[in-house]
């Protein structure tokens, strides 16, 4: 049985229409604001913050129960952050996991980092208009802060479109930096985002000195004054748990048998039968070779369970594999038999469908402040 989520929890797809109704007076959930900044910490789970609330003063006090929102399936960067900036679920933008299969080339492409070396169109491959693009069009100037290496990347042409990009170093700069635009352009909006948390629970986990170091650092800028008039949504795409290496299973030659590509990532892989495979049949060997590890599901059954949203569009479902490995607990699968094992070495990991993952914050500063 897969995890359900309530109809009526809070979606990261519905953070992006918040916003700009809110720039309109016309926000059901937040009072009107004269600009708005979203502000996207990458990684950070809600359970995980509440866990370390004493290293997040600024953004815990005053945090109520309600404050959180569910991220998307898959839990992962790629996935989630398109929704939160184009208000559509995984299975519209078509971006359904790290790492899919382009059919038309049978090659697998990385939908975060690449956009270029993978040769993907950002404009074809992720069509869904952005909050900045409709923004824009109703005449609210758009910004996004963020470092100075993602301005040009095929990743921002693909989510941030619509939006004029402004660098910044630091995590403090960069929330200094989107206030200051807020503020001296009335009407705009804004958005940061904010990699640390993510980066460092990666490389060390969420139990980590790092990864606390680097909460403490966001935190520490989303202590700045918000000014006047400015309302303040921050949230995260995803959170992520700790796989200790008694939890990693590799798939070798025998059990990839009739698998033609594995994409996704450790906690959720999309698996690519050959052609003349039967499916059904692999589905069944892997169900029992991962038992207890994750659950097993057919592409059918996932875009039935509703997992990447009430619509799935054809080329979206081209992408999603005709198996989907959804990891339990704090377990990882991994291809053994690929040359790339660099995510072996991760500590902190997501895209699966636990609380941890898929529960974020969602907080509101300055003038949405309750």
């Amino acid at each position: 049985m897969l995890p359900s989520v309530s109809p009526s929890a809070r979606s990261v797809v519905g953070v992006a229409g918040d916003l700009f109704a809110a720039l309109r007076g016309e926000s059901e959930v937040l009072p009107p604001a004269d600009s708005v900044v979203l502000v996207v910490i990458d990684g950070l789970g809600a359970i995980s913050l509440r866990g370390h609330a004493g290293h997040a003063r600024a953004l815990t006090t005053g945090m109520a129960k309600k404050d959180v929102a569910q991220s998307v399936f898959p839990s992962t960067t790629a996935a989630a952050l398109t929704s939160i900036v184009t208000g559509v679920w995984p299975g519209e933008h078509g971006l359904v996991g790290y790492r899919v299969l382009d059919r038309s080339r049978d090659v697998l492409v990385n939908q975060l980092s690449g956009w270029e070396t993978d040769g993907i169109d950002p404009l074809v491959w992720q069509a869904s208009p952005t909050i900045f693009e409709r923004a824009v069009h109703r005449g609210h100037e758009s910004f996004a802060v963020g470092f100075a290496g993602y301005a040009h990347s095929g990743f921002t042409k693909a989510t941030l479109r619509g939006a004029e990009f402004v660098a910044a170093t630091t995590a403090a700069s960069r929330i200094e930096v989107a206030y200051e635009l807020a503020q001296s352009n009335p009407g705009s909006l804004v958005y940061c985002y904010l990699p640390e948390v993510d980066k460092a629970g990666h490389k060390n986990g969420i139990a980590s000195r790092e990864w606390v170091a680097a909460l403490e650092d966001v935190d520490s800028a989303l202590s700045a004054r918000v000014p006047p008039g400015v309302g303040v949504l921050v949230t995260s795409d995803h959170g992520m748990v700790d796989v200790p290496p008694n939890r990693q299973v590799v798939l070798e030659d025998a059990h990839l048998e009739g698998v033609r590509h594995v994409g996704g990532e450790p906690r959720m892989l999309h698996a690519y039968v050959e052609p003349d495979a039967d499916a059904a049949a692999v589905a069944a060997r892997w169900r029992v070779d991962l038992e207890g590890v994750a659950d097993v599901v057919s592409r059918d059954e996932a875009v039935r369970a509703g997992l990447f949203g009430p619509i799935v569009t054809e080329a979206a479902a081209s992408r999603v594999g005709d198996l989907l490995a959804i990891a339990r607990g704090t377990w990882a699968v991994y291809d053994g038999t690929a040359s790339d094992q660099r995510g072996r070495g991760m500590i902190g990991q997501h895209g699966a469908l636990t609380p941890e993952e898929r529960q974020v914050p969602l907080i509101r500063l300055g003038a949405f402040a309750r």
